[in-house]
């Protein structure tokens, strides 16, 4: 059965139909998966009126990834690669040889009285063993909950009371370009804080940094793998949860996103080639963290699922050891397809703005390189495809969704790309704008995406353990629609642009204006390797606008003279109107880990707010440089502030 998405119709007409028709639209996608028991209802809703896709169905998702495909001539094929520059390791397992792997270590986590419906945290670096307790959970029926590797012990132990898990699986550390960070501190501290004990941790000892382990709690991963019997694989419901995954609330608290077996499972494998274009046996990269659900959907499942082999990097775009590592992987590996997030192409475009790196290798493997994370900048997405000499495909998606909500489906045929466009709506999403009273915006006009329901597969049927936070969260804001969050636009072509999160739109003496709209001109500056624009108060106008810019390497440009370039530039695109009056030059801006700029955070510091040191933050030194530019600049209420 090594059936794929018929991609042989139109992409309007497959959009279309998925509209108008989900229920046939996914019940010939659903045909595309090996069940167990074919599903009795495509789409039924339950006792809370939430949506719910393939009622009755039963199937595994460890098995779609690896059993199906020994069964059915692919067991010699490689499934995964291991790239670590950061250990001179490159690693590839078999089909048959990982399948084996996974069945071994589910049947320890049985051993350790781990079922279905259990929960397990995952805390490690992106590693083999990492993709191998996520797909054991998935064996066993267990839900598993990945914490990034390395986050704060506080952060860990939100997490831990929330999921409850049986057993949490960890490492002795990770590596962040040549330093090495010891998890097992950080996992003491976190389970000595929790309310919840699990039963044991399991720590896979690196040779790099060994941990102690506390007898009777903590076991030995390669131990406990060894010694186990291979475990079979538990069919488990549709509806049940594969995964749960934390994304940073509002309130502090973080929202556990759940996601179901059977939804997930029909949606990454249709997307696999209607929107990526990749077919099975190809080399598909994701560049992220296990920890993210990137790392999750398109590092794990969806390539696996899909019988393309996928590649598992452990390190950074730049300095492991220097920016052409992205290249030497795909002409290493021969990757057809490469999707990382701009941030990743920003940091190369820095320390290797003419490119350099990249003519040292071949790459006649790559058909595309897909962005997500964050808006793609036209001045990225320009120098990524004059380097890379290939459609640049800037798609956008959230953790919730789980997989792409607007894209250039390339398994459609490529449609032209309009640089600052995240492309059309993906079939089975309905995106519309809205404004302030949940009306439809006409093309052009700024507003609040929204995707109208049902939500297709794949997507969130709601939080875990919180239906009500879910309501209120997605869903209250306007009835009968999913609120994303984002601001942003269609044109008259049906291209839909995000602008940033909705609290991205300032509002200069009455004029609602994007800052998103601005990042794209003080990026398109020839000195300029990124850049954030954020609107702080001001108590004539109630907001304006102030660029945070980090230069390209090489650059000696002063910060006086590109401001003033920069006033002009946007004086000339938007109008004096916008008040751009500032631009103050930092070494690096404050990201998650995942790339996405902290702008409310810098609009705090501005403002001499509080604010929250987030969980996600990359590195927090960097909000105390920024605060001292504010104050050297005095801009805001920071500099009153010592």
């Amino acid at each position: 059965m090594e059936t794929i998405a018929d991609t042989s119709k139109s992409y309007t007409a497959a959009y279309n139909q998925s509209i108008t028709d989900p229920e046939a639209f996914w019940r010939e996608q659903a045909a595309q998966i090996a069940w167990y028991q074919q599903p009795e209802q495509v789409l039924s809703s339950d006792e809370n009126g939430f949506y719910r896709w393939f009622k009755g169905g039963k199937l595994n998702t460890a098995y779609l990834a690896l059993d199906y495909h020994v069964e059915n001539g692919r067991a010699d094929q490689i499934a995964m690669i291991y790239d670590s520059p950061v250990t001179d390791t490159v690693r590839s397992y078999s089909y048959r040889e990982f399948r084996d792997m996974v069945a071994r270590f589910a049947g320890a986590l049985r051993d350790l009285g781990v079922g279905k419906g259990d929960t397990v945290v995952i805390y490690m670096p992106v590693i083999p063993e990492a993709v191998v307790a996520m797909l054991a959970c998935a064996r066993l029926g267990a839900i598993h909950s990945v914490v990034f590797g390395g986050f704060a012990p506080h952060e860990l132990t939100v997490r831990v009371d929330d999921a409850k898990p049986k057993v949490v699986i960890s490492a002795s550390c990770g590596i962040e370009f040549d330093k090495y960070i010891p998890y097992k501190p950080l996992l003491d501290k976190a389970l000595n804080d929790s309310k919840h004990k699990p039963a044991h941790t399991i720590v896979l000892q690196r040779p790099y940094v060994v941990a102690d382990m506390q007898p009777g709690r903590d076991l030995d991963f390669m131990e406990v793998w060894q010694k186990a019997a291979p475990a079979d694989c538990v069919p488990v419901d549709a509806l049940d949860p594969l995964y749960v995954l934390y994304t940073s609330g509002t309130t502090g608290k973080p929202k556990g996103i759940i996601r179901d077996n059977g939804g997930h499972a029909v949606a990454l494998k249709y997307s696999m080639k209607a929107v990526y274009g990749v077919d099975p046996g190809d080399v598909f990269w994701a560049a992220s963290d296990v920890g993210w659900a990137v790392g999750h959907s398109y590092l794990v499942y969806a390539p696996l699922i899909h019988g393309c082999t996928t590649v598992l990097f452990e390190g950074k775009p730049v300095r492991t050891p220097d920016a052409g590592t992205f290249w030497r992987i795909i002409q290493q590996h021969q990757v057809k397809v490469l999707f990382t997030a701009p941030t990743a192409i920003r940091a190369i475009k820095k320390e290797d703005p003419d490119g350099k790196f990249k003519k040292l290798y071949d790459l006649p493997s790559l058909k595309y390189l897909f962005l997500a994370g964050e808006r793609c900048d036209p001045a990225t997405y320009y120098w990524a495809k004059d380097l890379l000499k290939v459609p640049v495909i800037d798609h956008w998606w959230q953790t919730e969704s789980g997989w792409p909500m607007v894209a250039n489906m390339v398994g459609y045929g490529l449609i032209p790309a309009k640089a600052g466009s995240a492309g059309k709506p993906v079939c089975g999403y309905k995106v519309e704008i809205l404004g302030e009273d949940g009306q439809e915006l006409i093309p052009l006009q700024e507003g609040s995406v929204a995707v109208k329901l049902p939500l297709p597969p794949g997507c969130l049927p709601t939080l875990w353990e919180d239906d009500v936070r879910f309501r209120k969260s997605y869903l209250e804001r306007f009835p009968g629609y999913y609120m994303t969050g984002d601001g942003g636009y269609i044109d008259e072509d049906g291209y839909v642009y995000i602008m940033g999160r909705i609290d991205d739109v300032i509002n200069v003496s009455g004029h609602r204006l994007s800052t998103g709209e601005m990042e794209e001109m003080v990026a398109s500056h020839n000195a300029v390797a990124e850049c954030a624009v954020v609107g702080i108060a001001d108590d004539l106008r109630g907001q304006r606008p102030v660029g945070l810019v980090v230069l390209k390497d090489g650059q000696t440009i002063t910060e006086a003279q590109l401001e003033q370039e920069l006033i002009a530039l946007i004086r000339e695109k938007i109008g004096a109107v916008a008040y751009f009056r500032n631009a103050l030059l930092v070494k690096r801006l404050p990201k998650t880990r995942s790339g996405k700029i902290l702008r409310k955070i810098i609009r705090n510091i501005a403002d001499g707010e509080h604010y929250a040191i987030p969980s996600t933050i990359d590195d927090p030194v960097i909000l105390t440089e920024i605060h001292d530019r504010f104050r050297e600049k005095e801009i805001g209420n920071a500099f009153l502030q010592k």
